[in-house]
């Protein structure tokens, strides 16, 4: 591997226009495609396989209209007064009648229609209904919003007069509804507000996910150059691994967007690339201009030799840590999610691109800066801290870890344990309305609904009923009796019968409880029971869907799936770690100091977001569930670049023990080459990651941070004390391996070993040849 890298480097160094030309060829292919194509982002998360999305997919066969997403919009009016006036009912009736009139929206009146002319026994079943709905239901504290003695279809009103909900149907289902038809609806409504003083407030489900970079993100750029230069010395070394980096995501991203015409491009998945390609492609650059200038210094190597051996030593080390990366992700594949499948793939894609970037491109661009990547100056500076370098910092610290080593490793231990203790108490779900910030309309409008009509209308379930024996039909008699029973379920407010077909009865249902409450999961769940009273009675059997309930299946599938994907990285990993390192000690340190930081980091996590501790610090207002895919995502992006670090980091210590360096000796000498290096990184890739905390969104705010307070336990707690502490534990017996394993494993001279006897030995004959001469 090493040899191979080294002459790829080499070859690089020497005729660069070959390797740009073809990089900036590919960023050219990528361009075309999409100004061919066009960018095609979709907010569709479908969860394949659940009992919500059966039945969604039932509704869409049987009952297209019923299948449809759900929209709400809050109508206020001013303190102390009523929306019920003349002018204020009629801009109201004029608003509504606007959006029934919109595409994609479904018209109540045309719908009735449909029905009535659907089937001979529809008349009775619409009265039958209403019959139903009306003997089930005990006095709300509101009712129908009433115009002209005729109820505006769709629309309550509270009791005191103050507030109006109105609730509709689209079409098309929730995730495939795109921006510019809620931009549509939200222009209808707000018309409303024109000289009536009424405050109109949409819902969150009127908002597609729609996430772009802004300058919060461009601040953690900003930072990660300061590092660079601080590490590398000069704007011409630090500028090389942001262009490389930039160049990556460009053709990672771009090329996913090429392509989104094909394939259905969830809008996170560019959010997700973007932060993993920008901070394992600076990482990548960072080490291999690193290592090629410390060549430069302290083996006084040209410019080409020293490219061409940091390509072939750490750009093997380069490699495998890309590999975990990769793997890490590309595990999300058995979980069967399509939307998190194309995440998954297209983050490693981003990440593959950047490795190989870093391998072919970074050397040309070193070939054209020659001999000026290191000045005479950084020369001198380099030389001067070298000197002191075993009186650095770095190196006073790994000694007072190894002179420490099990007092450090039990403080970790506590330390990290104690942080973990929120775990326990972590609830996964969408954050969605009710953790929003108390400013936005979306907030606004879900404590609107929750004070006039109850918290559950913020979350309205689907019911779908079919009878267990096929033969049987669904009859309004039948129909009549479900709608009572449902209503008199624990923690149901309000049942309307929304249609039927000879073989299946619609519902809308409302809960007491909000969506996200345990207790509207445990009546979801009490719903679909087979063994249920209502469905031994009436001989039924009882689907349900709608956004609340998708939600739920989606945190439980994940939470089924999770321990698996967990188990199969690890395994692979592990496996890479031990042809890697050769040695069984090194990678399940690795794997365990990788669980100590996960559960650390998901503690802090939940105690932030979910209990709100320091809230105002990262810019929202109320605490709530974590995002149910946040953990596998997360998991995958931090195990991957955990490795990272390890193999760096315990590469260069392997190195050292390679060369001659035994005991802690081989531990301090490994830290104090990469150390500074391996720092850097992490500050690199906290401060890329720290950016997207500030976003609006707070999916992205969620991931963002988790992954920053993951790389900063990581990399400072594990890799930079717990690491060298039982390294220092195991000293040489940290190498050993079986002796039949060792036959049976390749050796893939990762600390480029076969490489240097290689380069040495041709050096020798080299220099007898010219003695002879």
């Amino acid at each position: 591997m090493s040899t191979l890298l080294y002459k790829i480097g080499k070859t690089a160094f020497r005729k660069p226009g070959y390797f740009i030309i073809g990089w900036v060829l590919i960023l050219g292919i990528v361009i075309s495609m999409i100004s061919m194509n066009g960018i095609h982002i979709s907010s569709e998360m479908k969860i394949e396989g659940t009992e919500s999305q059966k039945v969604l997919d039932q509704l869409a066969k049987e009952l297209p209209a019923a299948s449809g997403g759900q929209g709400s919009v809050v109508f206020k009016a001013p303190d102390n007064e009523r929306l019920d006036t003349p002018e204020r009912l009629a801009a109201i009736m004029k608003g509504v009648s606007e959006v029934y009139g919109l595409d994609k929206v479904i018209n109540p009146a045309d719908y009735a229609a449909a029905q009535a002319s659907g089937s001979g026994s529809s008349a009775e079943a619409a009265q039958s209904m209403n019959m139903a709905q009306q003997g089930a239901a005990s006095p709300p504290p509101y009712g129908p919003l009433i115009v002209n003695n005729v109820p505006v279809p769709g629309v309550l009103i509270a009791s005191d007069g103050s507030t109006a909900l109105f609730q509709f149907q689209f079409t098309i289902e929730q995730s495939a509804i795109t921006q510019d038809v809620f931009d549509s609806v939200i222009q209808s409504v707000m018309k409303v507000e024109q000289g009536t003083q009424i405050k109109v407030l949409p819902g969150e489900t009127l908002k597609s996910v729609s996430i772009g970079v802004g300058s919060a993100e461009i601040v953690g750029l900003v930072i990660a150059v300061i590092v660079l230069l601080i590490t590398l010395g000069s704007v011409v070394a630090a500028g090389l691994p942001l262009v490389t980096a930039l160049l990556g995501v460009a053709i990672g991203v771009g090329g996913a967007f090429s392509i989104s015409k094909f394939v259905d491009m969830p809008s996170v998945t560019s959010v997700l690339a973007l932060m993993v390609g920008l901070a394992v492609g600076i990482d990548y650059a960072l080490f291999i201009v690193n290592r090629q200038r410390r060549m430069i210094i302290d083996q006084r190597l040209s410019a080409q030799e020293a490219a061409a051996r940091a390509i072939g030593t750490s750009g093997s080390a380069v490699f495998f840590a890309g590999l975990t990366v990769i793997i890490a992700l590309c595990g999300m594949l058995v979980i069967g999610l399509a939307f998190l499948s194309t995440m998954a793939l297209v983050a490693a894609a981003t990440v593959l691109i950047n490795v190989f970037v870093a391998l072919t491109l970074l050397p040309a661009l070193l070939g054209l800066v020659g001999e000026r990547i290191c000045s005479k100056k950084a020369r001198a500076k380099v030389v001067s801290s070298s000197e002191s370098s075993s009186h650095g910092v770095a190196d006073r610290w790994v000694k007072f870890v190894i002179k420490n080593r099990w007092a450090a490793v039990i403080a970790i231990v506590l330390i990290l344990g104690f942080a973990a203790i929120p775990i326990t108490k972590m609830d996964m779900g969408i954050p969605g309305a009710s953790s929003a910030n108390l400013d936005t309309d979306a907030r606004q409008s879900y404590d609107a609904i929750s004070k006039s009509f109850g918290e559950g209308f913020n979350g309205p379930l689907i019911l779908a009923a079919e009878p267990r024996n096929p033969s049987a039909k669904m009859t309004p008699e039948l129909l009549g009796g479900l709608a009572m029973e449902l209503q008199g379920q624990n923690n149901v407010a309000q049942v309307s019968p929304l249609g039927m077909t000879e073989d299946l009865a619609i519902f809308s249902l409302i809960p007491k409880t909000g969506p996200n409450d345990n207790l509207t999961k445990t009546l979801v769940n009490d719903l679909r029971s087979k063994d249920s009273s209502m469905a031994k009675t009436y001989d039924v059997k009882l689907g349900v869907t709608g956004l609340t309930a998708v939600n739920i299946d989606m945190s439980a599938k994940l939470a089924q799936v999770f321990p698996i994907y967990v188990g199969i990285i690890i395994l692979l990993s592990l496996i890479i770690l031990l042809l890697v390192f050769r040695s069984i000690i090194v990678p399940i340190k690795a794997t365990i100091g990788f669980l100590l930081s996960i559960l650390a980091t998901f503690g802090i996590t939940t105690a932030v977001f979910q209990w709100g501790w320091l809230h105002s610090l990262f810019g929202f207002d109320t605490g709530g569930p974590l995002l149910s895919f946040m953990p596998i995502i997360v998991t995958g992006i931090l195990y991957g670049l955990a490795m990272d670090y390890q193999v760096f980091l315990v590469s260069s210590m392997r190195e050292s023990y390679v060369h001659g360096h035994r005991g802690t000796e081989s531990v301090v000498h490994g830290y104090n080459q990469v150390s500074r290096v391996v720092v850097a990184a992490a500050v690199i890739m906290v401060s890329v990651f720290a950016g997207f905390i500030f976003t609006d969104d707070v999916m992205i705010k969620q991931i963002g941070f988790t992954l920053a307070v993951g790389i900063l336990i990581d990399a400072f707690v594990i890799r930079m004390a717990l690491v060298p502490a039982i390294m220092a534990m195991f000293g040489d017996k940290a190498w050993s391996l079986p002796k039949w394993l060792d036959r049976l494993l390749p050796n893939l001279d990762v600390e480029g070993e076969k490489l240097i006897e290689t380069l040495n030995a041709k050096n020798e004959v080299n220099i007898k040849s010219d003695m002879k001469s």
